[in-house]
C-alpha cells in the first residue's frame, strides 16, 4: 500500500517522543496555538510514552488535539502486547535496564482501547508542505527503531534511499533536535517533546518547516516548561529513577546509544538550528543544501 500524501499547506509543526511528560506536551501544543499552526498542520513523529509519569493523559491529550500522529516503536510494541519496548537497545546496556520499568509501567497504565489506537497508527505518511513533500516515519525507512544522530548524518552512515518523489524526511527517535541536507535530501528531527536533549538544560524541542520562495526552511526550536510538576508525577507514579534527574538537570542517566561525537557533546548547551533547503527551478527538486547554522534562542 502506498503512503498517504497529506497537504499540510506552507508550513508544518513538528513535535515527537512525548514520553508521556503531560507538561512538557501541553506546553508545546500551546506553543503550536501561539504561533497560529492548525492542528492539521501539527505533526506528531512518534513516542506518545515512555519514560515519564503521566502516559494515559498524554496519549489523551494528543489524541484530543486532532493532529497527525506516527506510530513510534513505543506504539508499535505496546499495540502488539510485546514484552519489551523496541526500542533499539542493546542487551544489558543501562538504556535497556531502565526500559524494562518504565515499559511495564505504561503496560499497567493504558487501556486496551488505548492500545488498538497505538496499533492503527500509521508508520509513514508523506506531508506536502508547499512545492515540497517530505516522508514522516519515526526511525528511518529500513526500521522504525534505527537512531540518527547529527553525526551520522556528517560521516555519511545514514544514506536515505533514492526516491526522487521524496524531498526528505522528517523523523524522530534519537531525541537530539537537529537539521541537515544529505544527498540531496532534507532530514529534520524535532528532538524530543518529553525530555531534555542531554544538553544540561531542561528545555524540550520542536521543529517548524516552511515552504518559502527559496526554498524550504527549516528550524529547530527550544521550549521551557513547568519539568518540577512532571518531576513530581514521575515520583508519585513510582518512577523515581535517572529519566526523572534529567528532567531537571537536561542529563540523560545513559549515554549508551550515542556516538561518540554526541557523548562529547553532554552538558553542552544545544542551540536552535537552521536549515535552508534550496529548490532546482528546473525539475522541481532540492538543489543546493546549506548546513545547519545557529540562530538566536
Amino acid at each position: 500500500m502506498e503512503n498517504p500524501i497529506i497537504d499540510v499547506g506552507n508550513r508544518a509543526f513538528v513535535l515527537g517522543g512525548a514520553y508521556g511528560n503531560l507538561q512538557a506536551t501541553q506546553a508545546i501544543l500551546a506553543k503550536a496555538k501561539d504561533l497560529g499552526f492548525s492542528s492539521s498542520q501539527i505533526i506528531f513523529t512518534g513516542d506518545t510514552v515512555a519514560y515519564c509519569g503521566q502516559p494515559a493523559e498524554t496519549v489523551a491529550l494528543l489524541r484530543d488535539s486532532g493532529i497527525h500522529v506516527i506510530m513510534g516503536n513505543c506504539e508499535e510494541s505496546l499495540g502488539e502486547d510485546s514484552d519489551n519496548c523496541g526500542c533499539g537497545f542493546e542487551e544489558g546496556t543501562e538504556c535497556n535496564l531502565l526500559s524494562v520499568e518504565w515499559y511495564r509501567f505504561c503496560q499497567n497504565a493504558l487501556d486496551t482501547e488505548t492500545k488498538r489506537w497505538m496499533s492503527q497508527l500509521p508508520k509513514s505518511v508523506i506531508f506536502q508542505i508547499g512545492h515540497f513533500r517530505l516522508e514522516c516515519l519515526h526511525g528511518t525507512p529500513s526500521a522504525i527503531n534505527e537512531f540518527v544522530f547529527p553525526s551520522d548524518i556528517e560521516n555519511g552512515r545514514i544514506t536515505p534511499p533514492e526516491n526522487p518523489d521524496i524531498d526528505g524526511y522528517i523523523t524522530g527517535h534519537s531525541g537530539i533536535p537537529f537539521v541537515a541536507g544529505i544527498e540531496g535530501k532534507a532530514w529534520i528531527n524535532s528532538g524530543a517533546a518529553g525530555m531534555p536533549a542531554n544538553d544540561g538544560t531542561n528545555r524540550v524541542w520542536f521543529a517548524t518547516v516552511e515552504s518559502a520562495n527559496h526554498g524550504l526552511i527549516a528550524e529547530t526550536h527550544p521550549v521551557s516548561y513547568d519539568f518540577k510538576s512532571a518531576s513530581h508525577a514521575m515520583k508519585k507514579a513510582g518512577l523515581n529513577n535517572g529519566y526523572r534527574e534529567c528532567l531537571s538537570s537536561g542529563i540523560w542517566p545513559s549515554h549508551d546509544v550515542l556516538p561518540q561525537a554526541e557523548k562529547l557533546k553532554t552538558g553542552i548547551r544545544q542551540q536552535p538550528e537552521r536549515l535552508v533547503f534550496e529548490q532546482n527551478s528546473t525539475d522541481g527538486l532540492p538543489g543546493n543544501t546549506y548546513p545547519p547554522e545557529a540562530i538566536a534562542s
